[in-house]
């Protein structure tokens, strides 16, 4: 029954309720009562005229009256002006009670009790304004009545009436049934606004537990107020150790002065505030810690706007800010591989600007000596050239060939090395008669140079097996390379000796050096150091990167010391045994120290390198 009710109430509402639970409710309850109570009335109306015989006039105009609540019930389906519908109501209900009440005795009469009503009914309408206007209405016309009563200006009640107690008992009666159908009314829109509510609130709770951002409520100096519980899946710490200034002890010490500023700003600009930030994330057992046993940390980006206060809730002294959390990292992890992957395409990019300057220089210079002075030769007869200026031309265009077979050797060899494609053969044999062999193909170069060569070698050192060809091929490119680097007068030193099971090389000079931030690029392809020697000895760059490459296929490591204008130092460490690794050895690329002074952390500094 009540379901049906129900349905033909939601039928006449207007269209406005109908998406609001608790309008909907509210204009139930209004209208209802009305209807309910003028159909019940004029239902009772001819059971009235049985019993009471024809009606007065009075009686006819009070019945007569009670379409206005259906009226009434029609201007709120029609408009849905709810606060409006309830003056109406209250000036209809202390119309009706004022009529009666000035027929039937005044402010003694029966109805009089009914003003009382007119404010109680007043009060379902939850507006202050319609309570006020029905307050002042209901005192007004008491106050009428009674002034009326003081100077007789009311008509005389008819002898032949009904007594007066049982009016009065049905004015009481009917009052206190209708106020108590307001009460009832009053009950079901505050359990309907509970009920809400907790509807409301269940929804808000369930988007907090359940969204992957986490929502928080900040003071200005950062204390939390509040925090969703998602923050315990992303920092996996309980959402109690994060309120007051929890939250704030986690954030990383660099990223505090962004994180206060931003809700600074915030609270005090009115603007939404964005700003990225890391997170310290706790496990179980205590903070977790990645593989370098660091802390472990997450980026979060915090978008934050100032919090709005509403009439319902009391006005804090203090701006507060609302904030968004959100987990980044992945986000920044890509950014980072991307600025890893940009930074490689320059390096790349520089690295093909340098080939192509040097082997413009490299390149040209040979077939510019090859190809001039092959013309000499071809036009000897014009230019009476001799058989002994003959000759040396043409030993000239086979230097010239020699030294461009070299740089397309040494480019093919890098080419190998860096595609897997070069293979070592290892075979046994005499690392002592290699090394002083080497050095005496190169004794005439240092002499040329004015450049001191000795070379140390102990008679007793042992067979190594290896790769003889590329053993030569680094002790040449190590000497070679310290020669030409070495001025005038200097020393190139050459040693070897055993340790353990490894055969170790050094080449020492007191050539001009590399500075401190060349020595972290030093065996890349193609990379010449320093700025202040480079354009005065030939060279592509490749040396000392096919000297590290094989040294990396015989498992050994290679470690370079150096430091400007002091002299630089190479060690190569071979075993004597090879036995290939997959796992590629380090070269250490140093800065050297100052004759006669010990190596201190402050004066040296250590690259690692791979080999």
């Amino acid at each position: 029954m009540l379901n049906i009710i129900h349905d033909c109430l939601d039928a006449l509402l207007h269209p406005s309720a109908r998406y609001d639970a608790l309008t909907r409710a509210r204009h139930r309850a209004f209208m209802a009562p009305r209807l309910l109570g003028s159909l019940a009335a004029f239902a009772a109306f001819p059971v009235y005229l049985a019993m009471r015989g024809a009606p007065t006039a009075l009686e006819v105009a009070a019945f007569s009256w009670l379409v206005a609540p259906i009226l009434l019930s029609w201007f709120l389906s029609r408009t849905g002006r709810y606060e409006g519908a309830h003056v109406l109501s209250s000036l209809a209900l202390t119309g009706l009670v004022m009529t009666m009440a000035m027929t039937t005795g005044g402010i003694e009469s029966f109805a009089a009790i009914w003003l009382v009503v007119v404010p109680l009914e007043a009060a379902l309408s939850a507006s202050r304004r319609v309570v006020a206007f029905a307050s002042v209405l209901a005192l007004s016309c008491t106050a009428l009545l009674i002034v009326f009563g003081q100077f007789d200006l009311l008509p005389s009640p008819d002898a032949n009436s009904v007594p007066r107690g049982v009016f009065m008992a049905f004015g009481v009666a009917s009052a206190a049934l209708y106020a108590a159908g307001l009460a009832f009314g009053a009950e079901s829109l505050a359990r309907t606004s509970v009920a809400l509510l907790y509807v409301e609130e269940d929804r808000y709770r369930l988007l907090a537990r359940n969204m992957s951002d986490v929502i928080t409520r900040h003071r200005r100096n950062g204390a939390v107020q509040f925090i969703s519980p998602a923050v315990e899946a992303m920092l996996g710490t309980p959402v109690s150790r994060l309120l007051g200034h929890g939250l704030f002890d986690r954030v990383h010490v660099a990223d505090r002065p962004a994180y206060l500023t931003a809700l600074s700003d915030a609270a005090r600009g009115g603007e939404v505030r964005s700003v990225e930030f890391r997170l310290r994330r706790e496990s179980p057992r205590g903070p977790a810690r990645g593989q370098n046993g660091q802390v472990d940390f997450i980026w979060v980006e915090m978008r934050c706007r100032p919090l709005e206060q509403t009439s319902e809730v009391a006005v804090s002294p203090e701006a507060e800010v609302v904030a968004v959390l959100r987990d980044v990292t992945d986000r920044k992890i890509q950014e980072q591989a991307l600025d890893l992957a940009r930074t490689a395409a320059e390096q790349a990019d520089a690295s093909k600007t340098r080939f192509l300057a040097t082997m413009s220089h490299e390149l040209r210079t040979p077939l510019n000596a090859i190809i001039g002075f092959s013309e000499m030769i071809i036009q000897e007869d014009a230019l009476m050239i001799d058989a002994a200026r003959r000759k040396e031309y043409a030993q000239l265009i086979n230097d010239s060939g020699q030294h461009l077979l070299s740089v397309v050797n040494g480019i093919l060899d890098m080419s190998k090395m860096e595609s897997g494609n070069f293979e070592i053969s290892p075979e046994p044999f005499a690392p002592r008669a290699a090394l002083v062999n080497c050095c005496n193909l190169l004794a005439l170069k240092a002499r040329e140079n004015a450049v001191d060569l000795v070379t140390r070698a102990p008679e007793d050192l042992p067979v190594m097996t290896g790769d003889p060809r590329a053993f030569k091929q680094i002790v040449l490119n190590l000497v070679a390379n310290a020669i030409k680097f070495t001025e005038r007068g200097g020393r190139v030193t050459v040693s070897a000796n055993v340790e353990g099971s490894r055969l170790m090389l050094r080449f020492t000079d007191t050539g001009v050096g590399i500075s401190a931030d060349d020595l972290k690029r030093i065996g890349d392809p193609f990379f010449q150091a320093g700025t202040t020697y480079q354009r005065r000895h030939e060279g592509t760059g490749l040396g000392l990167s096919i000297v590290k490459s094989l040294v990396a296929l015989h498992a050994g490591e290679m470690t370079v010391q150096s430091k400007l204008d002091e002299g630089t130092s190479v060690t190569v460490a071979l075993p004597l045994t090879l036995t290939p690794r997959t796992e590629q050895p380090s070269s250490n690329i140093a800065t050297l120290n100052p004759a006669g002074r010990s190596a201190t952390p402050e004066r040296s500094q250590q690259v690692k390198k791979s080999a």
